[in-house]
């Protein structure tokens, strides 16, 4: 993993509005939580920190040291790492656990963790005393280029992923480079799967870049903040997936996740699930959208260079995976919104993939590549 020690800090401006904020990635902004969030959140002296098993052992300390220093005393929540703390059970413990700590609407929620942290603490954030702020500190690659931008948050339901949830925009967020030198080698391929997906439909040059930090030489910071600023432009166009414009980030995840849901939540980690499912969704572009083959390889090269699984596991069973589609947030009245690529960086949502291709690009995920 290369080294950022030394790297100055890179700031993204989400601008929106009254609910503009900025993404700050750089190395030691652990340290700099209490007085980062006083310069957003003025006067606001009581805070829970959200985190998990995993991630509060490493880094809750510093957090909490950091925000006392700046006058806010805080009440430390930690559930059990992994995606099935993601869940309407697991918010309904931490919003009794805020209560218990008698946090009131001036109180801040600091989500200090991976992906499923952050979508479980602000969704706690937006429906506790019907929403108070929160901050967004993410440890995985994942979150910092993903989801911890936007304003998604929720929780699972047996039956399909993300499917209570609202939008509600984080006040800031702090993304340390220096916490993913602790993430186990899997956990941190895993996000390479979101940032290869930005290329894909944002930005191809960045193609070069992704094989550069593969093979250890590349600068991390500059990626995570150049994948940052493509997830905040698209934000800012579609807050909240009304004109097509955010659904475009959805690329490999309609197959992705019915794969990811299949598995049982934590059976498969998020980034290895879309990983499956951007190559099944790069099929479909070069069978239906003209892109061209050579560029369909490069992206699945990118996915390979950080051991990311191409090809299904041969006792998966791949029958539910279209009922599970069928349930998501992007099937529209029984159609489909599909993301297909016309080209490396040039994104487009198609309504002409069938039930038959989806199934078609499901078995192709049989074949080894």
């Amino acid at each position: 993993m290369p080294n950022d020690a030394n790297h100055p800090p890179l700031n993204v401006h989400v601008n929106l509005g009254s609910r503009s904020y900025e993404v700050r990635v750089g190395a030691g902004l652990l340290d700099q939580t209490g007085t980062a969030t006083q310069s957003v959140l003025p006067g606001r002296n009581h805070a829970v920190l959200l985190t998990d098993s995993n991630v509060g052992p490493l880094y809750a300390d510093r957090v909490v040291a950091s925000l006392s220093a700046a006058g806010i005393r805080s009440d430390v929540i930690t559930v059990q790492a992994g995606e099935a703390s993601k869940s309407m059970q697991v918010a309904q413990q931490v919003c009794s656990a805020m209560a218990a700590a008698r946090l009131d609407r001036k109180g801040i929620l600091v989500a200090l963790g991976g992906g499923v942290i952050g979508d479980l603490g602000g969704f706690c954030a937006a429906i506790y005393q019907r929403g108070i702020p929160f901050v967004q500190i993410p440890t995985s690659v994942l979150a910092q280029v993903d989801s911890s931008v936007g304003g998604k948050t929720g929780v699972n339901l047996p039956e399909a992923k993300n499917m209570v949830g609202c939008f509600h925009q984080p006040s800031l967020v702090l993304a340390d480079t220096e916490t993913l030198q602790s993430l186990p080698k899997r956990e941190w391929n895993e996000g390479f799967a979101e940032i290869i997906k930005h290329a894909g439909i944002r930005d191809a040059a960045m193609f070069d870049e992704i094989d550069a930090v593969a093979q250890g030489r590349g600068d991390l910071p500059a990626l995570i903040h150049r994948n940052v600023a493509i997830k905040a432009r698209v934000v800012e166009e579609d807050e909240t997936e009304t004109l097509g414009v955010r659904a475009l980030l959805n690329f490999g995840h309609t197959i992705g996740h019915a794969i990811e849901a299949a598995a049982g939540y934590g059976g498969m980690l998020h980034g290895e699930a879309i990983s499956l499912g951007l190559r099944a969704a790069t099929w479909l572009s070069v069978q239906k959208s003209g892109l061209a083959a050579e560029d369909g390889q490069r992206l699945l090269h990118c996915l390979a260079a950080f051991d990311l699984p191409l090809q299904l596991p041969t006792d998966f069973d791949a029958m539910p995976l279209l009922d599970i589609a069928a349930k998501d947030k992007k099937f529209e009245q029984g159609s489909i919104r599909f993301v297909l690529l016309r080209a490396l960086g040039e994104a487009f949502v198609s309504r002409e993939i069938t039930a038959e291709d989806m199934r078609a690009a499901i078995l192709h995920l049989r074949e080894p590549v």
